[in-house]
């Protein structure tokens, strides 16, 4: 890390083996686990906490003031776990007295020009495509996709291994294990293939399926689905995730195709 070129504040903690190149600014109160790559021309600003082995290419922002009024200079930090690649001019801001923190999860692809607001908590193993963005206060799973140009609008949640198309706009929570594509947003399917890249059966595949083809292909209401899915579904803990996640949504969940 001995880089001529790159400034790094003495009061941040880096790693011995962190590699830095030249033209990044690192600031105080930063932590930078050991094995990560930093490239040319990042800023890491107050309040990141980088893990383990990760990349972070050239113009990336990490940790920024928050765009938000109500911000004061509180202090809060922008956590990034292990493994996890930030690609070309990404921007993430560090979060507000709502949650204190942003959250990036392990083993995450974050591609170039991606944006995630303030108060944003990412799971594991995440991809976003290029140019995604996420407003603030956002909740997203584990194993989620989000393709090119994808927007979701604040105080939305995105479940466990769902996908959401390129140039999609989320206002709507999106359901765990569903493709969510159109305009206005709505389930076009499970994410099958993703499911079964990561493990899932046929037999919980098709178990999945029946749960949203009572949600959505039924013409119930969703608190009609719901009582019909408990009362005559075995309880799983797929079965069980989708309803808690229907349950506790904020916004609602994103409607069938055949409803708009």
């Amino acid at each position: 890390m001995n880089q001529p070129l790159a400034y790094v504040h003495p009061g941040a903690k880096i790693a011995k083996n962190v590699v830095i190149e030249p033209f990044t600014t690192i600031h105080n109160n930063v932590v930078i686990g050991e094995g990560t790559w930093i490239g040319s021309n990042v800023t890491i600003m107050e309040g990141a906490r980088i893990g383990k082995n990760c990349s972070i290419f050239p113009g990336a922002v990490i940790s920024a003031v928050p765009q938000d009024k109500k911000f004061n200079d509180e202090d809060t930090t922008t956590e990034i776990g292990d493994n996890t690649t930030i690609r070309e001019c990404v921007t993430i801001n560090r979060g507000t007295t709502d949650r204190m923190k942003t959250k990036i999860g392990s083993n995450c692809w974050i591609m170039a020009y991606c944006h995630i607001a303030h108060d944003c908590i990412v799971g594991d193993n995440c991809i976003f495509s290029n140019n995604s963005t996420l407003a603030g206060h956002i909740n997203v799973g584990d194993h989620v996709v989000l393709a090119g140009m994808a927007a979701v609008q604040q105080f939305c949640s995105i479940g466990n291994h769902a996908f959401v198309t390129g140039g999609s706009l989320v206002r709507k929570d999106v359901p765990p294990y569903v493709k969510a594509a159109r305009e206005p947003l709505s389930y076009v399917g499970i994410n099958s293939i993703g499911l079964r890249r990561r493990g899932f059966s046929t037999e919980k595949i098709r178990e999945i399926q029946s749960i949203y083809r009572i949600l959505y292909q039924s013409n119930y209401n969703n608190t009609q689905a719901v009582a019909i899915i408990e009362a005559e579904m075995e309880a799983t803990p797929e079965r069980d995730e989708v309803l808690e996640f229907i349950k506790n949504s904020q916004r609602g969940i994103m409607k069938g195709y055949f409803s708009n």
